[in-house]
C-alpha cells in the first residue's frame, strides 16, 4: 500500500472483514470529523462549561490535554513511518475515538 492511501490500523482489519474496496481509496478530513461528532461534541460542550463554569484556566488544560494527546499520536504513528497525512488523521481519530471511552 502506498504511504499516501495509508490510514490507520482500522483499514486492515476492515480489509480482512472485506469491507473495503479492492483497490486504496483516499480518506478525506471530512470523513474523520463527520464519524467523529459525538466526541466533538463532547470536547466541545465540556470545554465550554469549564470555561463559563468554572475558570477559563480549566478550558486552557482541557485544550492542553487535547493537544498533548494529539501530539503524542503524531508522534508515533510517524515513529511507525506512517505519511504526515495518515498521521494527523489517525491522531485526531484516535484522540476523538479514546476520550469516549469513558461514556
Amino acid at each position: 500500500m502506498r504511504p499516501e492511501h495509508c490510514l490507520t490500523r482500522n483499514h486492515i482489519e476492515a480489509w480482512h472483514g472485506r469491507a473495503l474496496p479492492s483497490e486504496p481509496e483516499r480518506v478525506e478530513l471530512w470523513s474523520v470529523l463527520r464519524g467523529s461528532i459525538l466526541p466533538i461534541l463532547v470536547w466541545t460542550g465540556v470545554a465550554c462549561l469549564a470555561y463559563f463554569g468554572h475558570d477559563p484556566l480549566v478550558a486552557m488544560v482541557l485544550g492542553g490535554v487535547f493537544a498533548l494527546s494529539f501530539i503524542v499520536g503524531f508522534g508515533l504513528r510517524r515513529r511507525a513511518r506512517h505519511s504526515v497525512r495518515c498521521s494527523a488523521y489517525g491522531a485526531l481519530g484516535g484522540v476523538l475515538d479514546k476520550c469516549m471511552a469513558g461514556f
